[in-house]
Formats: structure tokens, C-alpha cells, sequence
């Protein structure tokens, strides 16, 4: 049941990413030879107008494949005859159809749910947080010039700057106020100033877009923080997950809610669809060679010098890219099927 939910999550984030691609290259007049879900060999197919969308066999992945997309083509329908701008908005469109996707999903999230606010219902007895004299309904307003506006940002953040002292801004009756605490590890492991939350409430309709726009960020942010931790040797390559780590992950989730309710199943799954999604726009917006990120900074360079870089050597970086990726998602594997006998 958790590889059939986990395909249809999988499923469903990518074909939004691709329908962004493919959406805005039919705006723009470029010709689509195929729309495919899935990668590997063809399974179905059917030809409407210029367009054959199909399913392949590998249910991870998909494809907008443009006219001309790696080659020099300036035919009427190629996508090297449109200007910079229009494919710099076809490229652009698959992250930007990501990021649309997980605040669509936050709607529902904060609309059914609520949201949890950055204020505090209390402090915990032996941590900094009390010594500092913080109280009940104080809201939480950055931490080291770090903007707060979720409680959970306040966890995430100190997963990562724990070891050092954070100068806490708070609103008090109207008024910022700040303090410097030093983080205690908690029972579970983890650095905590000592605060408890309020949970969640629920708000107006602008409130609930607001706090929805504000869930997208917290997930952007966190990607980009566990990016950076990866890079700087703070996470290792044994805390990545790849396809068989997520199936694990959503499976789990799914024994453990169902237990308690279907409004948790449902809300859980759309926390990991809204975390998905999200962290797809991030890593495709990453100038890495094969990705769109990659793709949108060479249009930008071909904005500037007014000329094309060679087709040809894009496609050698682009493959050369693509090996990479291949290369790091055998890794990945290799670790998830690994966790899952130790």
C-alpha cells in the first residue's frame, strides 16, 4: 500500500513540474513532441495534435521533450527560435509550478488545520527560556536576526545553530524586546531554548493564504539548510534519502496515522507532498548541469552576450551532468537499501 501511495505522491509532483514546462511552451508557440510520465521504455501512448503524451515503465520521473531542445534549431516551433525570454519562462515554469503546487497543498493544510504561530504558551522549568524571563503569549520574533514565524522554524533553526548562543527578539504587549539564550539539549537529543507552543490555531481567510505562502517558505528554507549542512560536511551522504528512503518514510507514516485517524493520514501526506514538492523546485533550480537551474544560466548568459552558447557543448555539459546525478542517485540507493537492514 506505501509504494502504490508513495508512486501516486511521486506521480503527482512530477507531472505538475513538467505540465509547467509544457503549459508555458504551448504559450509560447514551441512544438511538444512528447509528454510523458515516467521514464524507460514506452508503455502507452497517444498522438494528439503534435503532441504524443505517453506512460513509461520507470514510474520515477517524467519529460516535456521540446522541438529542438539540445540541438541549434531556429525552425518555426523549435525552442531555439523563440527569444531569451520566453525560454527562460518555459524553464523556469516546472519550479515555479512546484512551489504554486505546495502553497496549493498549504491552503488546504492551514485552511482544514490551522497554523502554528511563533508564540509561546510557556516556558520550561531548568531551561535558559525561563531564567531569561520569557512568559506565556509572547511571540517569537527572530532568532540572530534569523526571521521566526512558525514555532517549528524555531526547532529547525536551532538544529543547526544549537551550539551557540542565540539572541532571542520578542513582542511583548506590542514592544520587541531580546535576550541572549544558550540552548540546552533536550531529553530526545535535540538544542531547545526551553519554549512551548500555543499549537495551532485557526485564522481568517488572509491569515490562512498568509501563514500558507509562510508554510512554503519554512519548507524552502528548510532545503536550503539541510543543502548547506550537506555541503559543509554538518549531514553526511548517510542522511540523504532517495526514492526507496522516501517509499520507507511514507510508508511509516501511513502505518502510524492510520492508527490513529484518517485526518491524520490525510494531513500527513499532504506535509510530505507539500516537503516534495517544494524541495524539487529547490533542486531544480540549482545550477547543476542537467537541471533547469543549469538551463536557465545559460539562457541568462545568452541574454548578456546576445549569442547562443553552443548547442552542442550544452548537451556535453548536460550529460556529463546527468552521469553525475546518476552516479549520486546508485549512491543514494545503495544507503536507503542499506537503512533498511540495519
Amino acid at each position: 500500500m506505501s509504494i502504490f501511495i508513495a508512486i501516486i505522491i511521486f506521480s503527482f509532483i512530477i507531472i505538475f513540474h513538467e505540465l509547467g514546462h509544457f503549459l508555458l511552451a504551448k504559450a509560447n508557440g514551441i512544438t511538444v513532441n512528447e509528454f510523458c510520465l515516467g521514464l524507460g521504455p514506452k508503455l502507452i501512448g497517444k498522438k494528439i495534435g503534435d503532441t504524443v503524451y505517453s506512460i513509461r515503465a520507470l514510474p520515477f520521473g517524467g519529460a516535456c521533450m521540446m522541438q529542438g531542445e539540445d540541438e541549434e534549431n531556429e525552425e518555426e516551433g523549435s525552442f531555439g527560435s523563440k527569444s531569451v525570454l520566453a525560454r527562460i519562462s518555459v524553464v523556469a515554469a516546472g519550479p515555479v509550478f512546484n512551489f504554486f503546487l505546495a502553497f496549493l497543498l498549504s491552503l488546504i493544510i492551514v485552511g482544514a488545520y490551522g497554523y502554528d504561530p511563533a508564540q509561546i504558551s510557556g516556558t520550561i522549568e531548568g531551561y535558559e527560556a525561563e531564567k531569561a524571563g520569557l512568559l506565556a503569549g509572547d511571540e517569537i520574533v527572530s532568532l540572530n536576526n534569523k526571521n521566526i514565524h512558525l514555532f517549528r522554524e524555531i526547532g529547525i533553526y536551532l538544529s543547526f545553530h544549537g551550539d551557540e548562543p542565540v539572541t532571542v527578539t520578542y513582542r511583548r504587549d506590542g514592544e520587541l524586546n531580546s535576550c541572549v539564550i544558550e540552548p540546552l539539549t533536550g531529553e530526545e537529543g535535540y538544542p531547545m531554548l526551553g519554549v512551548t507552543s500555543v499549537g495551532y490555531v485557526k485564522g481568517n481567510f488572509l491569515q490562512t493564504v498568509k501563514y500558507s505562502a509562510l508554510e512554503v517558505k519554512y519548507w524552502i528554507d528548510t532545503t536550503f539548510q539541510s543543502l548547506k549542512a550537506l555541503i559543509t560536511g554538518q549531514v553526511g551522504l548517510s542522511g540523504i534519502s532517495g526514492p526507496v528512503g522516501i517509499v520507507s518514510y511514507i510508508g511509516d507514516t501511513y502505518e502510524t496515522t492510520s492508527k490513529i485517524s484518517r485526518n491524520a493520514v490525510i494531513s500527513s501526506l499532504l506535509n510530505i507532498s507539500i516537503l516534495l514538492t517544494a524541495n524539487l523546485g529547490v533542486m531544480n533550480l540549482l545550477p547543476i548541469p542537467a537541471l533547469d537551474g543549469s538551463r536557465l544560466v545559460f539562457l541568462i548568459v545568452e541574454g548578456i552576450r546576445r549569442k547562443r552558447v553552443d548547442p552542442k557543448r550544452e548537451a556535453t555539459i548536460h550529460l556529463i551532468g546527468m552521469a553525475f546525478l546518476m552516479a549520486l542517485m546508485v549512491i543514494v540507493l545503495f544507503n536507503d537499501v542499506w537503512k533498511l537492514f540495519v
